[in-house]
C-alpha cells in the first residue's frame, strides 16, 4: 500500500507540474496573463516550480533560443516587501531577451513590466569546483556592466508566491546593458550608489548592499546554486545581479535612465503602439 500511495503522489506532482508548463506557455503564446500557478504546485514549493521552470526554457531552446546567462531576483529587502517574497531565486537569460541594441524596448513583448537597475557582470571563467567563495567569484568576473532589468510576470496582478515566480523564470522579461565596462580592480559593487530617472522625476534609489549585502555576494550565491542545479555559470554568460531599489512599473513611451556612482549609466526608451493605418 505505501507504494501504491507513493506512485500516486508522484503522479499528481507530474500532473501539476505539466499543468503548470501549460498555463505559463499559453499565457506568454497569448499574450494574456493567468492565474497563479500556485494553486497547481503550492506556494512554497521551490523544487516543483524550478521543474517547471527547467521544463520551459528545454522548450524555448528546444525552439532556437540561446542560453546567454542568468538573472538574479528577489535581492533587495525593497524589492522583497513589493513583491511579498523574503528569499532570493534564479533564472535564466536568453538571446532574445537583450534588447540592448534595439533603438526602443519592444513594449508589445511585454504584459505587466516593471524596470529595476541592476549590476550586470560579464564572466571571465566557469564558476564550478569544490571551491566557491568571494575570492573565487571576484576572480571570475570579467567586468562589470550598468544595466536595466525590465522585469514581467505571465501571472495576472503580479500576484506571486515564491513558486509563482520561480516556475515563471523568475519573472524574467528583458533586459538592457551600458556601454560602459569595468573591472572590478577599478569598481567595488557594494560601493555603488544608484539612482533611477523615470521620465525625468526620480523613482528608485539604493546602493550595492541592497543586493543581498553585496552584489558579489548574490554572485556567489547564484554559482553555488546553479552547480547544485548541475547547471553551472560559465565564461562569457552576463549575470544580472539584483535590484538596488524597487521596483519601478513602466509603460509605452517611457523614459527609463539609471546612473550607478563608479560604473556608469544606462537608459532605455519603451516603444509605443503605432497608430491604426501608421507605416509599419
Amino acid at each position: 500500500m505505501p507504494e501504491v500511495r507513493e506512485s500516486a503522489v508522484d503522479a499528481d506532482r507530474e500532473a501539476a507540474v505539466a499543468a503548470a508548463i501549460r498555463r505559463l506557455e499559453e499565457a506568454a503564446a497569448e499574450g494574456r496573463p493567468c492565474p497563479p500557478v500556485r494553486d497547481l504546485l503550492g506556494a512554497d514549493d521551490v523544487a516543483a516550480a524550478y521543474e517547471v521552470q527547467q521544463a520551459v526554457i528545454r522548450r524555448r531552446l528546444a525552439r532556437g533560443a540561446r542560453v546567454v546567462g542568468r538573472k538574479i531576483g528577489l535581492t533587495s529587502p525593497a524589492v522583497q516587501r513589493q513583491m511579498g517574497v523574503a528569499q532570493p531565486d534564479f533564472g535564466v537569460l536568453l538571446d532574445h531577451m537583450d534588447v540592448s541594441g534595439l533603438p526602443a524596448v519592444p513594449s508589445e513583448r511585454l504584459l505587466q513590466p516593471r524596470v529595476e537597475a541592476e549590476i550586470a557582470f560579464v564572466l571571465g571563467e566557469d564558476l564550478t569546483g569544490d571551491v566557491l567563495d568571494l575570492a573565487r567569484v571576484r576572480a571570475a568576473v570579467d567586468h562589470a556592466v550598468p544595466a536595466l532589468e525590465i522585469v514581467d510576470s505571465r501571472i495576472a496582478g503580479w500576484d506571486i508566491a515564491i513558486s509563482d515566480t520561480v516556475a515563471d523564470n523568475a519573472s524574467s522579461g528583458l533586459f538592457v546593458l551600458g556601454d560602459s565596462r569595468m573591472p572590478l580592480t577599478d569598481f567595488e559593487p557594494v560601493e555603488a550608489a544608484m539612482i533611477l530617472h523615470l521620465d525625468g522625476q526620480t523613482a528608485s534609489q539604493g546602493d550595492g548592499a541592497a543586493c543581498l549585502g553585496d552584489p558579489l555576494a548574490a554572485l556567489l550565491w547564484l554559482a553555488r546554486t546553479a552547480q547544485e542545479f548541475g547547471d553551472p555559470l560559465r565564461a562569457g554568460q552576463v549575470v544580472l545581479s539584483g535590484a538596488l531599489g524597487p521596483l519601478v512599473p513602466v509603460g509605452p513611451g517611457a523614459r527609463v535612465e539609471a546612473r550607478f556612482s563608479g560604473l556608469g549609466e544606462v537608459s532605455a526608451t519603451f516603444s509605443r503602439p503605432e497608430a491604426p493605418g501608421e507605416a509599419t
